[in-house]
Parts: C-alpha cells; structure tokens; sequence
C-alpha cells in the first residue's frame, strides 16, 4: 500500500513538473470571501491590474459593480443602472410579465426606450455596502450554555439583535449576519437594496434557453444565457417601490465590456454570491445526501414536472402560469442527479471516511486535542444515526407545502387565523388591517403558479408517500385518511376527491373577495384542508423541540470538527459558500471527462446549426441565426481563429448556484462573458472541487453582443455599454 502511495506521489510530481515546464498554471480551490481576498496572490495567478482595484474597503473598486437579484448575481454595464445577468434569473420576471398575447417568455423582449421597460415584478437588487466579523461578540454570548438548543437560539437571536442594531444606526441599508463556519463564525454584512427593477433585454427563448433540459449541466453547450435589466430608485437617489416617477440608479461602479473576449488559457475570475456548499462536513452528512436528500428530491421533482407538463398542454396560459415551476424543478433535479452520480463516481463518502479515521487518530494520539474533542467523531456518528432514523418524514415535511400549492394556502390562512386569534379584542381589527394586504400578496405568489390538476396529482403522490413510512415515522394526518378503511389508495383517492371537491380555497377569486374580506368572514371558515394543515403544523410543532436540540448539537460539532481540523491540517480553510460575496479565480481551459474524450473550451453559432438540424425541439432556433452564418455577417465579434462567433465557454473557476450571471472578468477586470452553468461532472461542487473534473459554462460576450446587435437590433445597449461597432 505505502509503495503504491509512493508511485502515486512521484507520478504526480513527475506530471505536475511537467506541467509547469508547459505554461500550465494551477489554481487554488475556494470561493474567497472579501475578507480573503489579500490571501492569494492574484498577480502571480495573471492579475494585471491592482488587487485593490478588485476589492477596496476603502475605496470604489470592481465590487461596487455587483449586485444580487433575485437569488442570482448580476453587474452593473453602465451609469445608468443597466444590469446584465442571466435569461434563466430573469425568468419568473419574464412569465409573470407575459400572457397569450404578448408571450414574452418565448418571443423576447426589447424596449426601445425607458418607457418601454417592464417592472420586473419579484426581482430586488441587493448591493454590499461593507462587512464585519462579528465571531467574538456572538460566541462569547454562548460561552457558558451546555444546551444545545439554548446555545443555538441565543446564537440566532444574536444575529437577529446585531442586524436589527446595525439597521437602526442607518436606516438606509439592510443588514444581515452570515454564519461563515457553521458554529465557529459570524460575520455582519450591509445591504442596499433596490426595489424597483425593470426588464430591459430578453432574447428569444430559443436563443436563451437553447438546449433547454437536454443541454442543462451539459456540455458543449450552445446557449444564449443572458438578459438585462435596469435599477431605479427615487429622485432622491434613496431606494424605492416601483413608480413612473423613478429614475435609472447611478452605480458607485459600471463594468467595462471588452469585446474582445478571450483565448484559452487566459486568466479569468469571477465575483459573484455563490448559494450554499458543504466541503466541510464528514462523511456522514455526504451519506444523508447520497441516501436520503438527493435521490428523494429528484425522483419527487420529476414525477411534478411530468405531471405539470401534461397538464400544461391543455392551453397556452397554463403553459405559461407553469413555466418558471417546471424549470425550477428541472435545474434541481438534473443538478442532484449529478451530484448522485459524482458522489459515486469518485466514492466520495469512503473518501471522506478515510480522512475522518486520519482525523480520529489524530485526536486519539494527541492527550491535549483528546481531552478537548475525544468524543467529537462518536457524537457525529450518533446524531446522523439519530437524523437518518425519521429522514424520509423529515423530506416529506420539508416539502408538502411546496409541492401542493393548496396545501401552502391553507397553511398561511391558518397561520393569519391564529394569529388573528391571539390578538386581544381591541386589537384584533387593527391586526387584520395591517396584514391582510399581505397575506393576500402571499397567497398570490401561489396561485400564480397553481392549477387544480396538479395540485390533485401532485397531492396523491405526497400522500401515497406517507402511507409507506415505518412506524416511527407516521404523518398523524395522513393516517387519519387511510384508517377509515382497508384499502389506503381508495381512502386517498376518495378523501382527495370529497376534499378538493368542497373547499373554496381552490378559487382565488372566492377566498380574496369572500372569505378574506373580513375578521368574520376568515374566522367563520373552515373546510378539510384547513384542518388536514392543521393536523400536519401540529406534528412539525410536537416535533420541533427535538430538530432544535439536533440543529444545536450539530451547529457546536461543526465549529468543533473544523478547529480541530484545522489543527490536524495545521492550516485555515475558505468558509463554505453562504450566498455572500466571493471571489474565483482561473484559466479558460477545456478538460477530459472520461477516457479518450477532450472538451474543446469554446463553442460557435456552426454548433447550434449542427445540433438544430437533430430534430429535436430543444434544439429549435430563430431561422435569422443560420441566415447570418450562412452570409457569415459575424460584425467585429468573431474569434479569428475559429472562424466563427464563441456562444460559450469552459473554464476552471469554482462556482457553483447562485453565481449564476456572474460576471467573467479578464486580467484587466473587464467583462468577457456572463456565468451560467457547470459541467455535469462539476454539480459535485457542492461537496468536492478539483481541477480534473471542476469546469464552468460561461456565455461568451461576443455572442451576447453579436445576438443584441444583428438578431434583436439592440445596438442602442451596446452603445450604452461603450462598445463600438
């Protein structure tokens, strides 16, 4: 074994010498925090401007041009407040702007004027204002609590009193305390936030979402993955709602565009607000997610989205009201069975078991290390034995109410009533006043996406689930169906169809103008799925004080297994992602996949004509594109070598959800192309980085130029943006 270590590692070395002797540059792993950024040496990886052009605390630098919309990350292009990002964050702004008439979904969208802009409806932008580590104060509050679950609640009321604090001594901003290392660090980070954001640029779905789900995490990949939108605020420059009056926000910082794009190998980085990771956890957490999280949710997504397009044929307006769901689903569920498949790929979980056992022996071989975190390895392993017990009732909970839309309006018209309840007297019409607009702004945002056919399948497949539970994991509520006769899918179906039958909540129409149109009218009613809702809160909330006790032991575990690897390692660690900003870094570069495979890093317009000509729908595409190739009227965006317009392009930055629109700098910190996507190797990100298999999908900005000049005739953006024709 120690001799097969030892080839490994001369091999290894032999090949990484090598490497460097061809020019081949290395990058490190991580998603860097601001607070990080002075840790690496970017002008050694290919920087060529100054690091503190990228991030100055005390000064404007490229930071200033980003922003976070709509769970996404955009930037700012001009001193107007243009934001460019991707098509697929604009796309719920897009369905809820479009109906059968103006189908803005498929058709695009391009306003020629300020006036001709459309609210975004849904889409804020938030923009760092400043951070600070706030570690110190929040753990010293909790230095003498052995609860757990006390610990952790005073740990989540003190992020919610140092924010609540921080918004008090300025109004102006949003304040937000991210837990960086899960029971070890805290950091307070200030917001702006604009309310009023409009559609300015959407291409064709065809160019936008070409490939559609065949293509996703996919490639090479063809797609036209951008969009732009524009901030505004009031004339006082202050953020505020939606108004004609408003006026285009003027960014501390707009990106330069450089139509040039790149080469391969280029420097490239990226800043952007990348959604959750889990590098740091044992193998344990990678078991519950192999065994448990990944593979329910996609099975469960998918049987949603077979139902919801069957259901969406029926008619355009229901095609469309499903459209942002079906999409969300699918990125999901590709995105786990990915990870799935990764996890095994590698055999992540006996990976992270071998160093776990390194990680023990360590422990055990130090006295000082063993007296402090002896027992940390057994308590890990007996609180994921204690989670994985009731896991699949814990999904199912997780997700009843996402996946039955009147399920989710019962619960929010139950939680009005019983807080409507709770007020005294005097107050209860004063309670009512200033929270029914509210909530019926809530239950819009459901009905938006419901349609009775699918709640009526999708809810029989959630019951049917429960019904299969183990003993120790029964739903109260389903149980109460399937107990009234011997037959459990006839109870279901039965009780669905009496059910859905009686209640009113199935007409949005009937429940704003009827049963909410007063403290009586909302107290007086009640029907079956009212009470079903209650039954399942009333199970989540006996159960609640058990997941408080396993959330605080796990939240002081964490904190503990990352010190004291820290200290095996004998170095620190890059936080996991949390949706705060970060920095990447890397090269343009294509990869191996699998034995004798490589993936060039660029594609161009002659590959959606070859894809096109397949015959499948995914691969449909606006006849312009081919009359343009053909004519080979490429403008100033061609890559001279390829002879064609790049669409899109590899590289080996560490990205992952939320760094969606991300913008791709080159070594000048100019735009060169908008983040998108990851190979469907790299969906593993999440849990494991490594440079063989880890490659992002960028749009390039020649094609987004080429499409908004020749195809949408929106060359008033590019003039917008400086770029010259």
């Amino acid at each position: 074994m120690n001799k097969k270590i030892s080839s490994i590692t001369l091999l290894l070395a032999l090949i990484t010498g090598g490497l460097v002797l061809l020019g081949y540059k290395f990058r490190e792993e991580g998603m860097f925090p601001l607070s990080e950024i002075h840790k690496i040496d970017l002008k050694k990886a290919g920087l060529k401007i100054e690091p503190n052009e990228v991030y100055n605390p005390n000064g404007i630098s490229l930071v200033d041009a980003l922003v976070n919309v709509g769970g996404c990350t955009g930037s700012f292009v001009s001193d107007e407040g243009l934001i460019i990002t991707n098509h697929h964050c604009a796309f719920s702004a897009v369905q809820l702007a479009s109906t059968p008439e103006n189908d803005y979904l498929n058709n695009g969208f391009v306003a020629k004027s300020r006036e001709q802009e459309i609210e975004a409806k849904g889409l804020t932008c938030r923009i760092t204002e400043s951070y600070e580590d706030v570690s110190d104060k929040i753990l010293g509050s909790v230095a003498n609590i052995d609860n757990p679950a006390t610990r952790l609640q005073m740990i989540n009321n003190m992020m919610k009193n140092i924010a609540k604090e921080a918004e008090q001594k300025d109004p102006s901003i949003k304040a937000e305390v991210s837990e960086m290392f899960i029971g070890k660090t805290y950091v307070l980070f200030r917001y702006k936030t604009i309310e009023d954001v409009r559609l300015v640029y959407v291409p064709n779905r065809q160019i936008g979402e070409f490939g559609g789900e065949t293509d996703n995490w996919v490639w090479p990949r063809h797609t036209g993955d951008y969009s732009f939108m524009r901030a505004y605020v009031g004339k006082d420059g202050k953020p505020a709602k939606y108004s004609k009056d408003n006026v285009p926000f003027k960014p501390k910082k707009s990106l330069q565009v450089n139509a040039n794009g790149t080469n391969e190998e280029d420097f490239v980085f990226i800043l952007g607000y990348p959604g959750r990771t889990f590098r740091h956890r044992p193998a344990q957490f990678i078991d519950y997610q192999a065994k448990y999280v990944l593979p329910y949710t996609s099975d469960l997504f998918d049987f949603q989205n077979a139902t919801m397009e069957a259901v969406g044929k029926k008619d355009k307006a229901t095609e469309i009201k499903l459209a942002t769901r079906i999409k969300r689903n699918a990125n999901v569920m590709k995105n786990y069975r990915g990870k799935l498949a990764g996890i095994k790929g590698i055999d992540l979980v006996a990976q992270k078991q071998q160093e776990d056992a390194a990680l023990a022996e360590f422990i055990n071989g130090n006295v000082e290390v063993k007296a402090q975190y002896g027992s940390l390895m057994a308590d890990i392993d007996q609180l994921y034995n204690l989670i994985n017990s009731d896991a699949n009732r814990d999904l199912w909970f997780s997700q009843i109410y996402n996946s039955t839309s009147l399920v989710n309006v019962a619960r929010n018209i139950n939680i009005f009533k019983n807080a409507l309840n709770q007020q005294p007297v005097a107050q209860k019409q004063s309670f009512f006043d200033n929270n029914i607009a509210k909530l019926k702004q809530t239950l819009d945002n459901i009905y938006n996406a419901y349609h009775i056919d699918v709640d009526r399948r999708i809810f029989k497949r959630m019951l049917m689930d429960a019904v299969s539970f183990t003993p120790n994991q029964r739903v109260t509520a389903v149980d109460k169906i399937v107990n009234r006769g011997s037959n459990n899918e006839a109870m279901i179906d039965s009780y669905i169809n009496d059910t859905f039958g009686l209640t009113k909540l199935k007409d949005q129409s009937y429940v704003f103008n009827t049963l909410l149109r007063s403290m009586k009218s909302i107290s007086d009613y009640n029907d079956g799925l009212l009470l079903l809702e209650t039954d399942i809160a009333r199970q989540i909330a006996e159960l609640k004080p058990e997941k408080d006790r396993r959330d605080g032991v796990l939240n002081k575990l964490m904190g503990d297994y990352v010190n004291v690897k820290e200290k095996f390692l004998n170095k620190g660690f890059i936080p996991d992602a949390n949706s705060t900003l970060r920095l990447t870094y890397g090269y343009v570069r294509g990869y191996s996949p699998a034995d004798a495979t490589y993936m060039s890093p660029y594609t161009t317009i002659k590959g959606i004509l070859e894809k096109g000509a397949t015959g499948n729908p995914d691969f449909y595409y606006p006849n312009i594109i081919k009359e343009l190739w053909n004519k080979k009227d490429f403008g100033p965006f061609a890559k001279k070598d390829l002879n064609d317009v790049p669409v899109a392009f590899l590289y080996n930055m560490d990205t992952t959800g939320g760094n969606s629109g991300s913008p791709i700098m080159n070594a000048n910190g100019e735009l060169i192309g908008v983040n998108f996507d990851r190979a469907y190797g790299a969906t593993i990100n999440d849990y494991a980085w490594n440079e063989s298999y880890s490659r992002s999908i960028g749009v390039d900005i020649r094609y987004v130029l080429w499409a908004a000049s020749k195809i949408d005739k929106a060359d008033f953006l590019l003039k917008e943006m400086g770029v010259k024709l």
